[in-house]
């Protein structure tokens, strides 16, 4: 019986450090694939960093035909509808989080609530991007006509009101489960001491998933600066740099993804292809120092 015992231990300790050592190679594989990828975007856009060097992040003309290329309208127009779309996104999906977390956690109504958000974030991005022409693009050129704007219908704030239904899911989904998690003592504890729902919603339940809150925050922002398709087809795609900031949200612009996307097969020389492929390296600086600033403010909601 003691041999047994003996030889079954050996056998869970073989399989125990199998199986550390297969996820140790599949960590080391991410990382793999991670600097390949940045090793890639380097090497092609070599040409365009040699020949435009670290003004191609601030110039603002970009006309292939003339073989002059700058950032900067892409760089501004990127991080302008991501913003916009998080601004207009977050409180959707915190109160999507709390209702189905905290006021309605059970029952057919919840269930439905919850298919629904998932149905959201599975719809092919083209998709959404029919549904702004045709329906969204028409209520924004009727509400610029109102205001007083050139009535595009197309532009930043049509694709920031597309990319903010695209990324509700991300944050609302994680935030749901976070408050489901929180511990019932501390709810009860409130309760017990006097609180309201919402002095406990506020008091016990926002701090105790902040952390969460914002990472589910974070990951809406990454997915807004990486969409192409949706964004693409409603962002009006004009390189020319915003006159002033009323301009710059109703009308025309572009990002780096889309440009991308437009261009890339017509892209007809070395250096036009190089500076292409340039963008693709500046939108992963910018998702990689993003998520860094968010992981740091992470950390420290959590320390304090």
């Amino acid at each position: 019986m003691e041999n047994k015992r003996l030889k079954l231990s050996n056998s869970q300790l073989k399989w125990e450090t199998i199986f550390r050592r297969i996820l140790i190679a599949m960590s080391i594989l991410l990382v793999v694939i991670i600097l390949g990828v940045l090793a890639t975007l380097i090497v092609e856009s070599m040409p365009s960093i040699k020949s435009l060097g670290i003004g191609f992040l601030w110039g603002k003309v970009w006309d292939p035909v003339s073989n002059i290329y700058g950032a900067y309208p892409f760089l501004v127009g990127t991080l302008l509808t991501s913003f916009i779309a998080l601004i207009i996104s977050v409180p959707f999906s915190y109160a999507i989080a709390i209702y189905l977390g905290e006021y309605n956690p059970k029952g057919w109504l919840s269930d439905l609530l919850k298919n629904a958000i998932e149905l959201i974030a599975a719809v092919p991005s083209i998709i959404y991007g029919f549904w702004g022409l045709f329906v969204l693009v028409p209520i924004i050129r009727t509400f610029e006509m109102k205001i007083g704007v050139a009535p595009y219908g197309i532009g930043v704030l049509t694709s920031s009101l597309i990319l903010a239904v695209m990324i509700i899911p991300y944050a609302a989904s994680l935030g749901i489960t976070l408050i489901r998690m929180v511990p019932s003592p501390l709810k009860e504890a409130a309760y017990g001491l006097g609180a309201t729902r919402f002095e406990v919603i506020r008091s016990v339940i926002m701090p105790y998933t902040r952390s969460g809150l914002f990472a589910g925050v974070l990951l809406s922002l990454g997915r807004a600066l990486g969409e192409t398709m949706a964004v693409t087809m409603l962002i009006g795609n004009t390189s020319a740099v915003a006159d002033s900031i009323k301009n710059a949200i109703f009308g025309p612009g572009n990002t780096m993804a889309s440009v991308i996307a437009n261009e890339f097969t017509e892209a007809d020389h070395t250096e036009y292809l190089s500076a292409l492929i340039e963008l693709g390296l500046v939108l992963f600086f910018v998702t990689v120092i993003i998520n860094l600033i968010g992981k740091r403010i992470i950390t420290r909601f959590t320390n304090d």
